[in-house]
């Protein structure tokens, strides 16, 4: 069965058009010991959020994993992973942090919890919530 995941990133660093664009992308940069756990956790089918930060703050696309944790090629610290990712779709109506915070079943998740975490797991049933955001 497939995890679901939400990744951060800065749009006018790598934005989910840049992922559409380029039709696949390593998810690199992470260095926070959580984040590195999530991302050494994620496997080839997982699906992720790509929230945009920043001035947007919302939840933007779907990206499927395409290949499980490795160490960043970048980087001469194997501690440092990177994932393989493609493009699904954008989500149908992106869900902002503020909607987010404002509805109770949210409120323990560590997008809500822990603002500068950038790599988290999402919950089955958050998962399908955001999709059918109304």
């Amino acid at each position: 069965m497939a995890n679901y995941w939400l990744l951060k990133t800065e749009p006018s660093t790598y934005a989910f058009d840049d992922l559409e664009r380029d039709g696949k992308g390593v998810w690199d940069g992470v260095a926070n010991p959580v984040a590195l756990k999530n991302l050494r956790a994620m496997a080839a089918g997982d699906e992720c959020f790509v929230y945009h930060t920043g001035g947007e703050k919302r939840i933007v696309g779907i990206a499927r994993v395409t290949r499980a944790a490795y160490p960043d090629p970048k980087q001469s610290d194997p501690k440092l992973v990177v994932v393989d990712l493609a493009p699904v779709k954008r989500v149908a109506r992106p869900v902002t942090l503020a909607e987010v915070k404002g509805d109770e079943r949210f409120a323990d998740w560590e997008l809500v919890r822990i603002a500068r975490l950038s790599v988290m797991p999402v919950a089955e049933s958050r998962w399908k919530a955001i999709l059918n955001w109304r």
